[in-house]
């Protein structure tokens, strides 16, 4: 069920981000990874040490500077953050030992990063071909 909703989830931001053209703005989906690459921190604070918390914020600088650099350089960056994000969340628990994390979080946040970013990297397709 958590890969569904998060399916279910990721079609409905991006859809509306295209619907009310929030999308257009070379901000948005940099944004996204930023909110994305937080929660794992959150979980920290409610349920870990301060080791933990310290290592989920490492964990989530990269994707920050990711973020940053893809909204700074290239779009691409920024889909290839979010769906690595997806991978990340696949493997975080043989990373990081972060108990406060929820047993459904790993599943429902990966299909919504990496359907989301796979979206944004096929939105950039097509505004590629239609500037050609």
């Amino acid at each position: 069920m958590p890969y569904l909703i998060g399916i279910g989830i990721a079609i409905t931001v991006c859809l509306f981000a295209a619907l009310t053209k929030f999308d257009r703005d070379r901000v948005f989906y940099p944004t996204v990874v930023l909110v994305v690459a937080h929660y794992y921190i959150l979980f920290a604070v409610m349920g870990a040490t301060l080791h933990v918390v310290l290592a989920e914020s490492i964990a989530a600088a990269a994707f920050i500077v990711l973020a940053v650099v893809g909204f700074k350089t290239s779009q691409w960056i920024t889909a290839a953050a979010l769906a690595g994000h997806g991978l990340y969340d696949w493997f975080h628990h043989l990373i990081i030992q972060d108990p406060g994390v929820p047993v459904w979080w790993p599943a429902f946040c990966m299909s919504f990063d990496i359907l989301a970013g796979a979206i944004f990297a096929m939105l950039l397709l097509q505004r590629r071909s239609a500037v050609a």
